[in-house]
């Protein structure tokens, strides 16, 4: 028998790519190509925002644009399929001439995505597979996540259980109508703003703000969220080991259901979420805060629920450093085209402070302690926004004063344009915050989890000090600032901390007068 063949474009699925530590989603900004567009491996597809910065999403693959599954201001999770590809590499498929008989091929299942851990599964699997109730979710099962020891994970035996069958509910919105004591007639009340009526997350959280804003309640939608954000940042080991353990989300499935369109349900734009408030003496002005700061203010009270923070202050006389600085920053510019700052210096001094103290720089996974083997300094800027992003510069110790000085101004100026890629603001083991910057002389700041220390420089002041020499006492004008030093007291103890930043002032106030560089 004759056989011939047909030739089909193959389609690629691109999909939203792993930005950094902690990022779960991303928001569409801008689509750089359109249906129909050709697109080369590498060119950008579309821009996206992070709460820790913004990049472009490229391709892969060669080959034309032919369907976008999201629009602009659409929040997608990581993993998620974005647009369909079609590439310019044919596949080729038999066709057999007169066949005798033709055994019916089953058709392909369409495939679902649990949205709250991510992973695909197929509408089989969904049927076979009950529906867990909430209370077989155990709180051992979302051991260390921080803060979760705060809520309380056994269902009592009044809690409502989710069996809606006109309606349905992801295991997410369930968990917090538990937390919250919503029975499922309340839930059907409460109109959704997702795909095909869905209710989601923030449905129901600015339905709880408008409900405890009349009623008091033990979990405000605050502590909810806060859960929730936490929730995501972590990893739940207990559902990679214990598949029976994870709940399988019931699907609404149309008639010919679409995998790509089928993976995350996707919330709603801006312009449909309740507006803001109005001020109504027309004297105070209420301001909506946007999704980054929304994200850095969960992040802040996680960290604070987290880490028992103490902190350890030192005044350190820069006065060597502050002359010689003066004396050399014209000729170095002039050589390397760089402007050299106090940042690159004291970025240089934690760097061999913490190869003399290597117990600051480690991060805290339940029980264990994690030492880091490379030193990768995160550096907070601040952004034209009003918003912070904290950039990491990687092996800050392997790099000379040169290499630091042009790292911190690259760093801040892309930072500064939003032009950071994903890159750029992960892997960072120990932080440095300058509050000098704004003025002020010291500090008291805010851990950048999941690490275990932040110090906070504060502003270089000229002030009357003791000094000694060989003729004895004498008062005279000095170079001085305060040094703070935050850190975790589940595993940094008061010698650590105190001993570690009196360090760093070592190393800043015994600067050779006459170094080069």
């Amino acid at each position: 028998m004759g056989s011939n063949y047909i030739l089909r474009m193959a389609k690629y699925q691109l999909l939203l790519p792993k930005m950094g530590e902690s990022v779960a989603e991303a928001t569409v900004i801008k689509w750089i190509k359109k249906p129909g567009d050709k697109v080369n491996a590498d060119d950008a597809v579309m821009e996206i925002a992070t709460d820790k910065v913004d990049s472009d999403v490229p391709s892969p693959v060669a080959g034309k644009l032919v369907e976008q599954l999201y629009q602009e201001n659409d929040v997608v999770q990581v993993g998620a399929v974005i647009a369909i590809i079609e590439t310019e590499e044919a596949e080729t498929a038999p066709v057999v001439a007169q066949p005798e008989e033709v055994a019916p091929q089953p058709p392909e299942e369409p495939k679902i995505v649990d949205s709250t851990y991510h992973e695909t599964v197929s509408s089989k699997e969904v049927e076979k597979t009950p529906e867990p109730e909430l209370s077989e979710i155990q709180p051992e099962n979302l051991s260390g996540i921080p803060g979760i020891d705060q809520l309380e994970q056994k269902s009592s035996p009044a809690a409502p259980v989710f069996k809606s069958e006109g309606r349905f509910y992801s295991p997410l919105v369930r968990n917090i109508a538990t937390q919250e004591g919503i029975s499922i007639g309340e839930l059907d009340s409460i109109p959704g703003t997702g795909s095909d009526g869905r209710l989601t997350k923030d449905d129901l959280l600015n339905y709880l703000q408008a409900k405890t804003s009349s009623v008091p309640n033990t979990h405000s939608s605050a502590h909810v969220e806060s859960f929730i954000t936490q929730t995501a940042e972590q990893p739940v080991k207990a559902v990679d080991s214990a598949k029976e353990a994870r709940p399988t989300p019931q699907p609404v499935v149309a008639a010919t259901p679409d995998p790509a369109k089928t993976e995350t349900p996707k919330v709603a734009p801006a312009e449909q979420q309740p507006a803001p408030a109005v001020s109504v003496t027309g004297s105070d002005e209420i301001i909506e805060m946007d999704r980054m700061r929304r994200l850095i203010a969960d992040h802040m009270v996680m960290s604070k629920q987290t880490s028992p923070h103490v902190t350890s202050f030192v005044e350190a006389d820069v006065t060597n450093l502050v002359l010689w600085r003066e004396k050399v920053k014209n000729s170095f510019e002039k050589r390397e085209g760089e402007k050299i700052t106090f940042t690159p210096i004291f970025i240089e001094a934690v760097a061999k402070a913490i190869k003399d103290f290597p117990m600051i720089n480690v991060s805290v996974n339940g029980t264990q302690i994690i030492k880091k083997a490379a030193i990768n300094i995160s550096m907070a800027t601040a952004l034209p926004s009003g918003n912070l992003i904290v950039p990491v510069i990687k092996k800050a110790d392997e790099l000379n004063l040169v290499g630091l000085t042009k790292a911190v101004n690259d760093l801040a100026n892309r930072a500064r344009n939003g032009k950071l890629l994903p890159d750029d603001v992960k892997e960072g083991t120990f932080t440095i915050t300058n509050v000098g910057s704004f003025g002020n002389v010291m500090g008291t700041p805010i851990i950048n989890q999941p690490q275990v220390a932040i110090l906070a420089v504060g502003a270089i002041k000229k002030k009357p000090a003791v000094i000694e020499t060989k003729e004895g006492d004498m008062i005279a004008i000095r170079h001085m600032m305060f040094l703070s030093l935050s850190y975790d007291h589940r595993v940094v103890d008061g010698a650590l901390g105190g001993s570690f930043v009196r360090r760093v002032a070592d190393y800043l106030e015994k600067w050779d007068s006459n170094r080069e560089v």
